[in-house]
């Protein structure tokens, strides 16, 4: 069987178990096992990168100026049907949830392939599904549009744009693009947008741009990549496999796909998918990372023996597995909340942002340390990861914001400042 055709009987059992509510209890915890057709799934995305995205492939495509293999892309989105996971069947979707959706992102972190498929098919696919554009859905099921959500890639969940904010209650960032006067001449609904928005993620290789911008009314817009007075800059990155741009906005054309709460929504809806896809992801780069690290330990001789066989190094490793593990855990449980549309969302999403980002850069870091020498050389993947690791966990909310905010979701107070009289009322008790 074909990757498409595994990819297919995937799809049609995930809708089938979602119809029957997934094989999930109805009362208590969501299950964190992988299911028949997540597994299948897996499957086929995994063979489809081996065959085209192995690392080697990886690393030449980040010395051209094409850094995204949109090629890949188009397999991957239209015929494994990677792009429509999320949408419903009568968008033409697979009308399958976040737990599959997150199968397939641990599966691109894995190869840590140049694909957009969390900027397009997770970010900017939860936004159009919570504003409900019948005709971006359809284009975005069938792979024809590849769409990126126009906000800083170090955007956060819940963020205002204020100081100090930690809601996690259909909030968004400060937009930094406005509406500006229509032209004379432009058809009834068309609005222009100008303005500028920095570090955007999976930009480069979208067709449609969905950009929040402040104004009368106050929305998200849908702009064509190619629309007049729109400029995407390619900028340096440090994760090569996902390069940034700067988009810059002169008047362009737009057309509404919501506006007032309803596009704070969705684009609140869009970052907590992305934070909770972008944690599946890392849980894919450090389950790689260790996969590599421990057969370099078992094939690497010193002294006449495997240099895994020393126990400071089986520790080390040990430790990395715990780590990975719960990770694990806690990404699945983020999927499963957002699948069940559960009240715990926002927690286990800050919950496996926090987890997986530890256990990511800890495990890309010990994967390029334990490999000595060869680890630090551009002719060995070790750094492809080491810096999708360290982008990863800056993106969406780093680990350190993810755990201030669980401490304000569970109501915890806040901690006292350093020297302050809470403080030293505190130590004087001691």
């Amino acid at each position: 069987m074909n990757s498409s055709a595994q990819a297919a009987a995937a799809q049609d059992n995930a809708a089938h178990d979602n119809a029957a509510g997934g094989g999930q209890p109805d009362r208590g915890l969501p299950g964190l096992l992988y299911g028949e057709a997540e597994e299948q799934l897996r499957a086929a995305v995994r063979d489809l990168l081996r065959e085209r995205a192995d690392w080697s492939a990886v690393l030449a495509r980040t010395e051209t100026s094409e850094p995204y293999d949109t090629a890949l892309w188009g397999v991957l989105a239209a015929e494994v049907g990677c792009a429509g996971l999320l949408i419903p069947e009568s968008h033409g979707g697979a009308g399958a949830s976040y737990r599959e959706a997150a199968v397939v992102a641990e599966e691109t972190g894995r190869a840590a392939a140049p694909v957009p498929y969390l900027g397009s098919a997770v970010v900017a696919t939860a936004a159009v599904l919570s504003a409900g554009d019948a005709e971006l859905l359809s284009g975005l099921a069938a792979g024809t549009v590849t769409a990126a959500l126009a906000v800083p890639f170090a955007s956060r969940p819940g963020d205002t744009g204020r100081p100090g904010s930690t809601s996690s209650q259909g909030a968004s960032p400060a937009p930094t693009v406005r509406v500006a006067p229509p032209r004379p001449g432009d058809p009834a609904g068309q609005a222009r947008l100008t303005g500028a928005v920095t570090g955007v993620a999976d930009a480069l290789p979208a067709s449609v741009l969905l950009v929040p911008a402040d104004g009368v009314p106050a929305g998200l817009y849908a702009v064509d990549a190619g629309a007049p007075g729109l400029t995407v800059t390619p900028v340096v990155s440090l994760d090569q496999t996902r390069p940034l741009a700067d988009l810059s906005l002169d008047s362009v054309p737009a057309r509404r796909l919501a506006s007032g709460p309803d596009a704070r929504r969705a684009v609140a809806a869009a970052l907590a998918a992305g934070a909770a896809m972008l944690a599946a992801e890392q849980l894919g780069v450090a389950e790689r990372c260790l996969e590599m690290t421990v057969d370099y330990l078992k094939e690497r001789y010193q002294f006449a023996r495997p240099i895994g066989s020393f126990q400071a190094l089986k520790h080390r490793a040990a430790d990395l597995w715990v780590a990975i593990s719960q990770a694990r855990a806690a990404s699945r449980y983020a999927a499963a909340c957002l699948a069940d549309g559960d009240a715990d969302a926002p927690v286990a999403v800050a919950l496996a942002k926090a987890a997986c980002g530890d256990a990511a850069t800890l495990a890309a870091r010990e994967c390029v340390q334990l490999h000595g020498g060869i680890g630090f050389t551009w002719e060995h993947p070790a750094h492809l990861y080491l810096k999708r690791a360290t982008s990863s966990s800056i993106a969406f909310g780093t680990p350190d914001w993810h755990r201030a905010s669980l401490a304000g979701l569970a109501g915890l107070p806040p901690a006292p400042a350093a020297g302050g009289p809470a403080a030293m009322k505190a130590a004087g008790a001691q």
